[in-house]
């Protein structure tokens, strides 16, 4: 019995060591400044994390931030001023998404 509890243990250990690079993504959330559809590469105003009433999503923070979307999952294409949820990972100076989320587009389904 001592053996499975060990066996088992260790490959809970070894699948939470090999997931955890997986899971390693960087957030973004803003509205969409521009699209540009043939490279593919969108351009956010990002938002803060302090929301209330008047900042459903967040606030303004003027920053920018320019990501490569071309390998990345989407169900709705961005559109200058929708709010966009991006899942992306760093890959040298480059932004690359991995799964974007249009914040607006999913609360137009809900009515």
């Amino acid at each position: 019995m001592n053996n499975t509890v060990a066996r088992i243990l260790f490959c809970l250990i070894l699948a939470l060591c090999l997931a955890s690079p997986v899971c390693a993504a960087e957030i973004a959330q803003g509205k969409c400044v521009s699209y540009d559809k043939d490279k593919k590469v969108v351009t956010i105003e990002e938002y803060d994390l302090s929301v209330s009433k008047e900042h459903k999503y967040g606030k303004p923070t003027g920053k920018q931030a320019v990501i490569d979307m071309s390998e990345a999952l989407y169900e709705f294409e961005p559109e200058p001023g929708h709010v966009l949820r991006i899942a992306y990972k760093v890959v040298g100076n480059d932004k690359k998404a991995i799964r974007i989320m249009n914040l607006t587009k999913q609360d137009l389904m809900k009515k």
